[in-house]
């Protein structure tokens, strides 16, 4: 199974989910739907290099994905899904920006 950690008010999140529905093949994780959650996607943030670059533009770095190999990735075609297209707008950054 791989596990996607995102929130419901990310747009890259909800585009990714709207591709899931019905697929038992991922699980969703709301980070913001309990501190359980959030800790364990900050344990994936704070140690995995995938991060590096969402780090370093002030992304939140979601939607990520938890493949079943173990491998976290922050690019939803590998994880099987698709981007959302550039012309829908940015991403959002930690400070707020591009929502």
């Amino acid at each position: 199974m791989i596990k996607i950690y995102g929130m419901p008010t990310c747009p890259d999140c909800t585009y990714v989910e709207e591709q899931i529905k019905g697929n038992d093949r991922y699980q969703v994780i709301d980070i913001g739907a309990h501190v359980k959650n959030l800790k364990e996607f900050l344990r994936l943030r704070d140690s995995s290099p995938a991060f590096d670059g969402a780090r370093r533009s002030g992304a939140a770095g979601i939607p990520c994905f938890l493949l079943e190999d173990g491998t976290v990735t922050l690019v939803p075609e590998e994880a099987g899904l698709r981007s959302r297209p550039v012309a829908e707008g940015a991403s959002c950054g930690v400070d707020g920006s591009g929502c």
